[in-house]
């Protein structure tokens, strides 16, 4: 009987233990800082839908250039308007949500030169945005938790560089986490060699405007095969399946709620390495209500 109670006492551990894993889920990633429409910030975190924000973009920087922040319709940094933003940046981290400056975007005037060149923008972020100092500081004197590579445009050098230059500044204090955005034919044009270092937290990986590796009306089977490709060729923490929050968020890449939760998420989440839904932007998720409709699925 004795040997019976401990055979049952450990089966019934064993199914606690598979019952809390298969609770676990994943977060959604949002990106905020395009739409002067999409409600503040610290708006953004309050919904209670979102583990992490990218503030976007720093657009501007690197080989000789003033870098710049531009937030579209929210503030005008040129008048150290964008200071403000501070007040959001510790809601958001005060509720567990980490919180990164997004480097790049579809738009903008950036590259790095050098090595060199990517150990000063490391400087320069880690003294505007993050641990450091500055009389600066665009978004005044909050700490961000990391930086975003969203790396769209420019050449394709250097990136590597500028991940581990940001990577040593956390070592002897706060962590400098390390997120990107590739496109999602492998490897990245721009960011390949940077997520070759094993250096980055979070990759959200854009599964959108690609037709040959993005999900098409009835059709799993691309977006799938290079799901699995992403997440067992990449050394990263986790990696996110990168989507558009509406039909008008990108070019073409969409994919309906129901069959993200019934078809796709069940699949994809099978992987260790899968670590939730990044989401294109906050102003299209508010037009269409994606996030609250997926939460419980991620």
């Amino acid at each position: 009987m004795a040997i019976k109670l401990q055979s049952m006492s450990l089966l019934l551990s064993l199914l606690s233990l598979l019952s809390v894993q298969t609770c676990l889920g994943g977060g959604i990633a949002i990106y905020w800082g395009q739409n002067g429409n999409e409600g503040t910030l610290a708006k953004t975190c309050d919904t209670g839908r979102f583990s992490y924000v990218n503030i976007a973009f720093l657009n501007k920087f690197g080989n000789g250039r003033t870098p710049e922040i531009n937030l579209a319709g929210h503030c005008n940094p040129a008048a150290n308007g964008c200071k403000v933003v501070s007040d959001g940046i510790r809601r958001c981290q005060s509720l567990g949500i980490k919180v990164m400056l997004s480097l790049g975007g579809g738009v903008g005037s950036y590259s790095l030169a050098s090595k060199e060149d990517a150990n000063n923008v490391a400087t320069y972020l880690w003294n505007n945005f993050l641990g450091g100092s500055s009389v600066s500081r665009p978004l005044g004197d909050a700490v961000l938790d990391g930086i975003d590579f969203d790396i769209e445009l420019g050449s394709t050098l250097y990136w590597d560089d500028l991940a581990r230059y940001l990577n040593s500044y956390g070592r002897n204090g706060r962590k400098v986490y390390l997120t990107g955005a590739p496109q999602c034919p492998f490897p990245d044009r721009f960011l390949g060699a940077a997520l070759n270092t094993g250096l980055f937290d979070y990759v959200w990986v854009q599964f959108y405007n690609n037709p040959p590796c993005q999900y098409t009306s009835g059709n799993i089977d691309n977006i799938k095969n290079s799901w699995t490709r992403w997440t067992t060729s990449v050394n990263a923490g986790s990696i996110f399946l990168g989507l558009p929050a509406a039909p008008q968020a990108a070019g073409s890449g969409f994919i309906p709620p129901q069959v993200l939760a019934e078809k796709i998420l069940p699949v994809i989440k099978k992987s260790p390495k899968y670590g939730g839904v990044m989401l294109w932007s906050k102003y299209y998720d508010d037009q269409s209500g994606y996030s609250a409709s997926i939460k419980q699925s991620v």
